[in-house]
């Protein structure tokens, strides 16, 4: 009976938990890398003055 309880929280928890991780480490590298590519790449605007 302990088999079916683990595989259990296994669905409900483990693996909705380690997607909603691993999203969130993507969402904040993929933000990291375009925010230096486009500081990079308009580096004399006066805009980035302004977002600071």
């Amino acid at each position: 009976m302990i088999g079916p309880i683990i595989m259990v929280l296994f669905l409900v928890v483990v693996i909705p938990v380690g997607f909603l991780m691993s999203t969130s480490i993507a969402a904040a590298l993929i933000g990291h890398l375009l925010k230096t590519n486009s500081e990079a790449e308009h580096a004399d605007s006066e805009l980035l003055a302004v977002s600071d």
